[in-house]
């Protein structure tokens, strides 16, 4: 039944989102959790290119949206981050997008800010507002393309 295990691997994500939200998002309510967690759901049932990372047991340890050129989601089970994987989620999405790399970022979420800054991005626009309307402040991030 691959519809129905591809599901299953979709709430899988899904939950592990959720998990990284509560450790990472401190500035967003149970009320925020909840509007964002059918949108989530919704993207990862629609995405074209989502990268999942494994354990041996293949459940889901974190995950790496990619847009044309962007970097559109990035979550990883709270105690496997400050492990490199998420670095190695840049540098696979860089290898994949070899031009400029973009990623929209929670200003709140001073980690993720920190984290990105530290690849080499750097903050080329901010919006007041989320592209839910919500008032969470969007900080926009480019890396220009890596030299060959």
């Amino acid at each position: 039944m691959p519809g129905s295990a591809a599901r299953e691997a979709s709430d899988e994500v899904a939950a592990l989102w959720e998990r990284s939200v509560r450790a990472t998002h401190t500035f967003l309510g149970d009320e925020d959790v909840a509007f964002y967690r059918p949108l989530v759901a919704q993207y990862l049932g629609a995405s074209p290119e989502i990268w999942v990372l494994v354990d041996d047991r293949q459940t889901p340890l974190g995950f790496l949206g990619l847009g044309d050129a962007s970097i559109d989601a990035l979550f990883l089970e709270p105690d496997h981050r400050g492990r490199g994987w998420g670095r190695r989620f840049v540098e696979h999405a860089q290898q994949l997008r070899p031009g400029a790399l973009t990623v929209d970022v929670n200003e709140q979420n001073d980690s993720a800010c920190a984290f990105y800054r530290a690849l080499g991005f750097v903050v080329v626009g901010r919006s007041a507002i989320d592209e839910t309307g919500r008032h969470f402040p969007l900080l926009h991030l480019r890396r220009p393309a890596l030299a060959p």
